[in-house]
């Protein structure tokens, strides 16, 4: 049979929690009776005959346990063990308090000191060998939670780092993606268009577009990408290269006159040209809602299709606010989807709104949901508000409808309006 070997009858191993024991006594006798013991049980021993000559070999190099007399001259045990609580130390250092009080009294106040355990005078070997193990367990369990403790401090450095890096990438592709939409106001002679774009996040899967198609042809649309995120945005990205307001001959919507000009597409054709793109050429889960309005600014006539977007709604001179539309499939889900369009017609005075289900769906604080109504009723308190202005005070009632000016959801829109002088006929 293999013969159990005493961990105290050779020297500590590497791995010991307890391998550095300091002594405190003014009594040289106690001292050596306690160094003797330890040493032969392989502990490394210092010895102090005072707390504060104690506390300066703490400086020096915190001990691992600490063997203190209570009742010393100056500096007694308790007010030592207070002190050496004080001192930063990496590791948590086990303190016996060594006493021939053993009143419950006594003892709360040496623990309210901040002892760890008490030996009573004389000290026994096979005692002090007990609490030294129990120490030893302590420290243990103490040390190997720190040095998780460091793991997990260096991994949370780590992923801050990592996430820095990441948030600085995101701020420039916040910018990059506002500068999609980077004229937010413009002016058509007859009418004139505000775009509106604020993402929930860094990034998001709105997009907002307006394009002159001809001296007399405005193009209006309104995108919302499923998700959100970083590949919504890209998609918004690409989506803005197929609707170009800046490169008609890459813009799906425009098509060649023969005369050197372009023309609009009608809106439900281009959505289906747009619904066989996305499915034969963008390997993606994606899919998107859209609105595009054809404007005539001759006749106020607008042509809108709608694929699976909020309701657009148009706003009488009077401010009677009427809803539009019949909703619609979504963009890249069923190959060779039907797409239909319906036309309204605006006067002088009249405005167009589409935009993304983030205003819509808006919640406030009961989790009831602005809806269309709730939007009618802001632009009708708005009817004297006219462009942009407009557009940014009706986010300012949905912070108030919300209670908080942190949406779910991107929040995106669309205005146009017609003057109040333009001859529409």
């Amino acid at each position: 049979m293999t013969p159990l070997i005493d961990p105290f009858e050779t020297s500590p191993g590497t791995g010991a929690a307890i391998r550095d024991v300091l002594i405190v006594d003014d009594s040289r006798l106690q001292r050596r009776l306690l160094a003797s013991l330890l040493g032969q049980w392989g502990f490394a021993v210092r010895e102090a005959d005072s707390g504060a000559a104690a506390l300066e070999l703490c400086a020096e190099r915190p001990p691992d346990l600490v063997l203190s007399d209570w009742m010393m001259p100056g500096m007694d045990g308790l007010d030592f063990c207070r002190a050496f609580r004080e001192l930063a130390q990496e590791d948590y250092g086990y303190f016996i308090l060594l006493t021939s009080k053993g009143e419950k009294e006594e003892i709360a106040r040496g623990l309210d000191a901040g002892a760890d355990d008490f030996l009573t005078k004389p000290v026994n070997a096979d005692e002090l060998r007990a609490r030294i193990e129990a120490g030893e367990r302590i420290l243990r369990m103490g040390r190997e939670l720190s040095q998780k403790n460091r793991v997990i401090r260096a991994t949370l450095d780590e992923l801050q780092t990592l996430y820095d890096s990441i948030d600085r990438d995101l701020v420039e592709a916040q910018k990059l993606q506002q500068s999609l939409v980077s004229e937010r106001h413009k002016d058509f002679g007859a009418g004139e268009a505000s775009l509106f774009l604020r993402s929930s996040g860094r990034v998001g899967g709105d997009l907002v577009g307006v394009f002159e198609a001809s001296p007399t042809r405005v193009g209006l649309y309104s995108i919302d990408v499923s998700g959100h995120g970083i590949s919504s945005a890209l998609m918004t990205a690409r989506l803005a290269g197929y609707l170009s307001a800046s490169a008609p001959d890459q813009n799906v919507a425009l098509e060649r006159d023969g005369k050197g000009g372009y023309v609009m597409r009608a809106p439900s054709e281009t959505v289906a040209m747009l619904n066989a793109l996305f499915l034969d050429e963008l390997e993606t889960e994606h899919y998107f809602t859209m609105a595009l309005a054809d404007v005539d600014l001759a006749s106020g006539r607008v042509q809108i299709a709608q694929a699976g977007h909020p309701h657009p709604i148009v706003q009488r001179r009077s401010g009677a606010c009427e809803i539009v539309g019949g909703g619609g499939l979504p963009v890249g889900l069923i190959e060779a989807a039907d797409f239909q369009q319906f036309e309204v017609t605006l006067g002088p005075g009249d405005r167009l709104m589409i935009h993304s289900d983030g205003i819509v769906e808006c919640a406030g604080p009961d989790g009831r949901l602005l809806g269309d109504d709730g939007l009618a009723h802001i632009l009708s308190a708005l009817k004297q508000t006219r462009a942009l202005a407009c557009l940014e005070s009706i986010a300012w009632k949905m912070t108030e409808f919300a209670g908080t000016d942190r949406f779910h959801d991107d929040v995106s829109a669309v205005m146009f309006e017609f003057k109040d002088w333009c001859m529409v006929v």
